[in-house]
């Protein structure tokens, strides 16, 4: 498993006084994926886990809608790329795939189309179930303590996928949130998880592009440390997804 945090040297400055000292930070990478020879997206994230990444990367842009879609999944043949072989039957829609697709550490896929066009691929969720609010409150303690890049870097987000009474099902650490994300679908999606009876935490604030990501997988319920967007409270009212923000107990913002 690759190092997800590189040391580095810093000179720490307090009330005017400078010390020297030795710390670490998180990797950042390019991971190219390439899907039966045709290069489809650089993704900048953390190593390791590849392989969970770009399957999850794979549900979430709509490219499959099972694990057994793909053949295999090559990483030793060229660093830092992910060469992808499809099973013979299903085929990448390159004309849905309007553009090369870039994902950056700082704001995930950008450049997306509306809200319907989304959701034409991914439809609303049909059936929430209910979650009890106080499992949802312990979920953020019990993600902390499992965040050990976090530990040492303090630059790194977390996603993990809960079960109805909180049991931590799926935890990945990335760089990149909608990486992450991506990391924790991708265990699922290999696990078999019933996504639509989990719901899932992320670390930092709640995006569109989660949100997104979310409904491919099927999640019901998204919730975020910190704040959503306006584009992601609107398209948790169109897809029918459950969102809270501010998830820092005892409180939370149910958005509504």
């Amino acid at each position: 498993m690759p190092d997800a945090s590189r040391p580095c040297q810093l000179i720490r400055w307090t009330n005017g006084v400078e010390t020297t000292r030795d710390d670490l930070v998180s990797v950042e990478e390019p991971l190219q994926v390439i899907i039966d020879g045709r290069p489809l997206a650089v993704l900048m994230r953390t190593p390791g886990d590849d392989e969970l990444l770009v399957m999850g990367f794979l549900l979430t842009e709509g490219i499959i809608d099972k694990a057994s879609q793909v053949r295999r999944i090559d990483l030793e043949a060229r660093d830092n790329h992910a060469l992808v072989f499809l099973i013979d039957d299903h085929q990448c829609d390159w004309e849905r795939l309007t553009r090369h697709l870039f994902s950056a550490s700082s704001c995930g896929l950008c450049g997306k189309a509306t809200i319907d066009a989304i959701l034409q691929s991914h439809p609303p969720i049909e059936t929430k179930p209910v979650f009890d609010p106080a499992v949802i409150q312990k979920a953020p303690d019990i993600m902390r303590a499992a965040q050990a890049n976090f530990d040492s870097t303090g630059g790194i987000h977390a996603s993990g996928i809960f079960s109805k009474d909180g049991e931590l099902l799926v935890l990945r650490e990335d760089i990149g949130r909608h990486n992450a994300l991506d990391k924790v679908i991708g265990e699922g999606l290999m696990k078999g998880l019933d996504f639509s009876a989990c719901f899932l935490l992320v670390s930092g604030r709640v995006s569109f592009e989660l949100m997104q990501k979310a409904v491919a997988a099927r999640l019901p319920l998204v919730a975020g440390i910190s704040a959503p967007s306006s584009l992601a409270v609107s398209f948790a009212k169109t897809s029918n997804q459950s969102l809270i923000g501010f998830l820092r107990p005892p409180s939370m913002n149910i958005y509504v």
